[in-house]
């Protein structure tokens, strides 16, 4: 006859442990802020964010930005510590998603929505330009081409719009006509690079 036993603890499924990334500067610099632990979620590393917002450091006080895949929400995080108005958080991922409105509340952040819906449906709804727009899609769905197209069928592309792409280094990536590559950097095996359009 079969007795129902407790599991032994260490048989036991464990949680997924929280993963958790560092806001670099602005209003909550050192901050940590947990993000959901998901299969192929890469937060921009700090190096890599401190690179960027050099960059970006005289073109986000005020502006409205737009974190296409955000993931962890590490680029849209970073842009309302250093003083953006706006940042329209767009992801997939139910969990991650949860998990970044929880995160704005706590931070008690002002001008964040956060979108759970895949990219492609966000810009189909779109028609407002943005100043400042991150695009890092996964590594794995070679997203980029149609992503660059669907901003600029979109209307989210102003005149003087800033567009961050990240990409593995050996992806090309072919710009719209009349943007500008204004910086571009190589980390290990990511490629940074700032269009102006």
């Amino acid at each position: 006859m079969s007795r129902n036993r407790r599991p032994r603890t260490d048989q036991r499924a464990k949680p997924a442990a929280t993963s958790h990334l560092r806001i670099i500067g602005g209003r909550w610099r050192g901050r940590k802020v947990p993000f959901a632990p998901i299969e192929g979620l890469r937060p921009t590393g700090d190096r890599l964010r401190e690179t960027l917002f050099n960059w970006l450091q005289f073109h986000l006080q005020g502006a409205r930005c737009l974190d296409l895949f955000a993931g962890s929400g590490a680029l849209g995080l970073e842009a309302l510590s250093r003083g953006a108005a706006a940042v329209d958080f767009v992801e997939m991922d139910r969990g991650a998603a949860s998990m970044l409105r929880q995160q704005l509340d706590l931070l008690q952040a002002e001008g964040a929505q956060v979108h759970n819906c895949p990219a492609e449906v966000f810009l189909s709804q779109r028609a407002a330009a943005y100043d400042v727009i991150f695009v890092d899609p996964p590594f794995a769905g070679d997203l980029w081409q149609q992503t660059l197209t669907g901003l600029l069928d979109a209307g989210c592309i102003g005149e003087h719009t800033l567009i961050y792409v990240e990409s593995p280094r050996t992806t090309p990536i072919d710009a719209p006509a009349g943007w500008q590559l204004e910086k571009e950097k190589q980390a290990g095996q990511v490629c940074m690079r700032l269009f102006s359009a």
